[in-house]
């Protein structure tokens, strides 16, 4: 045996072992972590994008709840506008009815002092008339002494 003869094979052996990983084998060693390559970073890049679509989720989501949370103070504050509005109108239609209630009671009031005037002058003509009748002991004809009669209800309302 020859070393040199062997050491030619085996360096012949080699650079066929090398040609035919480098034809056959690389490639697709090569072309698979090419292709996982592509796939870590198209991985990150839907992480990235998706972090920041959620931050724009989030700001929208803040910027609904700070207009619902406005929208609603403006509801309770024209509530509570309404409110006042409400007891307000109470209050005046309150005022008002007492106001008819008074007013009511007074026109009640005079007629029944009216009434009562009329028949106190009633009362009194007719005490006069039999005073008179008792002291002229006679009886006074109420036909004949009419005006009589009238003058003195006259001096009793002026009276």
């Amino acid at each position: 045996m020859n070393i040199n003869a062997t050491l030619i094979g085996q360096t012949l052996s080699f650079f066929l072992f090398v040609w035919f990983c480098k034809k056959y084998v690389w490639p697709p060693m090569v072309n698979a972590m090419q292709e996982r390559q592509n796939q870590i970073a198209d991985g990150l890049a839907a992480a990235e994008k998706g972090q920041q679509a959620q931050e724009v989720a989030e700001k929208e989501a803040a910027q609904l709840i700070s207009e619902a949370k406005s929208q609603a103070a403006e509801i309770i504050a024209s509530a509570e506008k309404r409110g006042s509005s409400v007891v307000e109108e109470a209050k005046t239609a309150a005022t008002s009815e007492k106001e008819r209630i008074i007013a009511s009671a007074q026109a009640e009031v005079e007629q029944d002092v009216h009434t009562a005037r009329e028949g106190l002058r009633t009362q009194v003509s007719s005490i006069a008339v039999a005073a008179a009748s008792k002291i002229v002991d006679k009886e006074i004809d109420e036909s004949a002494h009419a005006g009589l009669i009238e003058d003195l209800v006259q001096q009793l309302k002026a009276g």
